[in-house]
Order: C-alpha cells, then structure tokens, then sequence
C-alpha cells in the first residue's frame, strides 16, 4: 500500500517550526538539511555514511541528470534511488535554476528554455512537461515544479514579469505531474525581495494546489541582511500546514536564520564543497585545515564532534592528507561538515520541541563567536 506524503506540524517556538514529513520511503523530520547528491552521489560519500550523519533526505539534480547518464538510462535501471543505492526519500530540483545560470547559451520563451548543454554543446529543450517527466523518470518522491529564477539585483518590471510566468510554468507543472500517489509536488514562490510581488505568487500557487511550497529565488546574490528581510514575510504567506523549503541554503548563521523565521527544509553544496577545499565548520567557528598552525597538533577538529574525522584522526594527521592531495581527505572532511550541519538541524528540532529556541540560539552564536581553539 502507497504511503501518501503528509506533513505533522508538531510544534512552534516564535515562527520556528518542527515537524514531520511523511513518505512513501520513510519520514523526514524537520527543520531539515538535505546534503546535495548532483550528479546521483553525494561527493566523497557513501550513501550509508551520508545517512549515518544523521540525513533523512538527498537533492538530486534535474539538469545534471538529464544530460548524464540521461533520466531514460537511469528509469531503465531502476530508477534514481536503485541507481544510487539510497533507499531514503529524495527530492529533484527542477533544472530551471542551472538552465538560467547558463546566461550566453540558453534562449528563454513562454514555452520554455532551450539550452547548450555544458558538457558537450548539444541542445536540448527543457519545459514544464519535460521537466515533470525527467523527475517522473527518475523516481523522486519530492518534485519541484520549473521555474525561472533571475538574478538580483532587478527592477520590479523584470521581477513581475518572471514571477508570472513561474506562476503560469507552476500550473503546467501541476497539469503535467498527474496523479502520482505517493509523491509530492512543490510549487516555488518568486519574486525576489519585493512583498507584495511575493504575495501574488504565493496566492497563485495556493490556487493551484501543492503539497508543498519553496521560497525561491533567495540566495543568489543578494546578502544575508536582505535575504533575511524577506523570510520576515514571506514563509508566512504561504500554508501553514504545508512544509516550506528554501532554496540553495546555506552557511550556519543563514541555516539558523532561516528556520527562526519558519523554514522547514534546506540544501546546499557548501558543507561537502567546503570539505573538499579545506574548509571545516565547527561548534566555534571554521577553521582552514591547510594552515601550517595545525601540522603539529594531535587535537580533533572539535572535541564535541561524533564524526569518524574528529573520533579518529588529528588535525596534523588531516592537515597531512589534505596537502598531500589524498582522496581521504576529502572523504573525512565532508563527513565531518555534513555531520556538524545535521547535528544544527537536531538542536534546533530538540529546542524547537522544548520551547527553547531561543536560548538554543545564543548558544549558537556564542559558541561560533569564541573562533578556533588556540595554537598550541
């Protein structure tokens, strides 16, 4: 029997929420983080060790998918998840986010986007219906509707303009994604910072009908001051009852922020794209593991991490690898970035639950504002 997807609003603490979203391959409580798996993988992971920090859902991406190894190669051996070897829910983008980052080589019409792809100069033509098909294909139990995201800064002319025909996409979405029992589709808000540009979309698509809804078109460019100015209103012109998922976010303090101001769901590249160059976050701060200060030092990264980085391995051990180019490094390193980001997401659910949020907070900040221990 087919699990329908649902959402449990369990409890609120300011406008921050925590809840469950209920699949056909298992919950995922929220606020939650999804680890970014572009290209079927999350980057120097194994899909059990992704899930061992704690993750309850993957972001596959549209765009990438499709061009290689193609959505057909991947429905004919068993659908994105097998393909993957994640048995947990999964979420797709729709593409329309990297189809407009193209700029030079993409041609943009009512119908939809005809694109050259990056990897080999071949055109394609991606729409509301072949986006919803590409994503049926793949099998994911979370699917985004297509959408055009413009850069920020623009006039509110070129901002309406968008917005509409996202709102016009959305409703071609909805026609062309069916009846799929047992999957989710989410209509996505835009209109950059503009109020009440934003509460048209969000109205439009609460007239179509999700089953959940995003705030696009945030963090693309834009800065955390003015990104947060508009969480101030606008999770809250969408449903209540329906999970609220921001695009393409973030560092910690945007993390945070963002839930403060009702966010149930995020994804990012940067823990595992950090891991990979270096960059560590942890309870006090980041630190850069390249530095010469950590060649010597027989510390974990942090003390209070249960990651296999910080329960095994020294800093001059991780300083060793990462300037030695080996392949661990990067395996350790973003097991470390995604454990320290799901570990966030669990205090904040816990504080969330116990009316604590606030408290939780400061000791959030107060403990990143400390920095990295001292040398030795």
């Amino acid at each position: 029997m087919t699990v329908p997807f649902s959402f449990d609003l369990q409890a609120t603490d300011g406008s921050a929420r925590t809840g469950v979203m209920r699949t056909q391959r298992g919950d995922i409580r929220t606020p939650a983080f999804m680890p970014v798996g572009t290209a079927a993988t999350v980057k120097a992971m194994m899909p059990e060790s992704v899930r061992a920090t704690g993750a309850d859902i993957l972001l596959g991406n549209t765009y990438h998918l499709m061009l290689r190894p193609t959505a057909e190669r991947i429905a004919r051996l068993g659908g994105l998840h097998k393909f993957m070897n994640w048995d947990r829910p999964i979420l797709t983008d729709s593409g329309g986010f990297q189809v407009m980052s193209l700029a030079g080589m993409r041609k943009l019409t009512e119908e939809g986007v005809v694109f050259q792809s990056h990897y080999d100069g071949s055109k394609h033509n991606l729409t509301p219906e072949r986006s919803m098909e590409i994503q049926a294909l793949l099998g994911s139990d979370i699917v985004m509707c297509f959408d055009e995201c413009p850069a920020l800064p623009a006039d509110r002319t070129r901002l309406e303009d968008s917005m509409q025909m996202s709102m016009r996409w959305a409703k071609r979405s909805r026609a062309a994604f069916g009846d799929r029992p047992g999957h989710a589709l989410f209509g996505i808000q835009q209109g950059g910072l503009d109020e009440d540009l934003r509460k048209q979309s969000a109205d439009a698509l609460q007239d179509i009908g999700f089953e959940g809804y995003a705030v696009g078109g945030l963090a693309v460019g834009e800065g955390q001051e003015a990104m947060f100015g508009c969480l101030d209103f606008a999770p809250d012109q969408l449903p209540t009852q329906k999970p609220r998922y921001l695009m393409g976010v973030g560092k910690p303090d945007d993390i945070v922020g963002a839930v403060k101001r009702g966010i149930d769901m995020m994804d990012c590249v940067l823990p595992s794209r950090s891991g990979r160059t270096g960059q560590i976050f942890t309870r006090t701060g980041v630190l850069n593991i390249k530095n010469a200060r950590h060649a010597d030092d027989p510390r974990p990264l942090d003390e209070g991490c249960r990651c296999p980085a910080c329960s095994n391995y020294s800093r001059a051990y991780l300083h060793h690898v990462f300037r030695s180019q080996e392949m661990i490094s990067g395996m350790l390193l973003t097991w470390h970035n995604l454990t320290y980001f799901q570990d966030i997401m669990a205090g904040m659910r816990d504080a969330i639950a116990t009316q604590s949020f606030a408290a939780w907070e400061a000791d959030f900040h107060a403990g990143r504002a400390q920095g990295d221990i001292d040398p030795l």
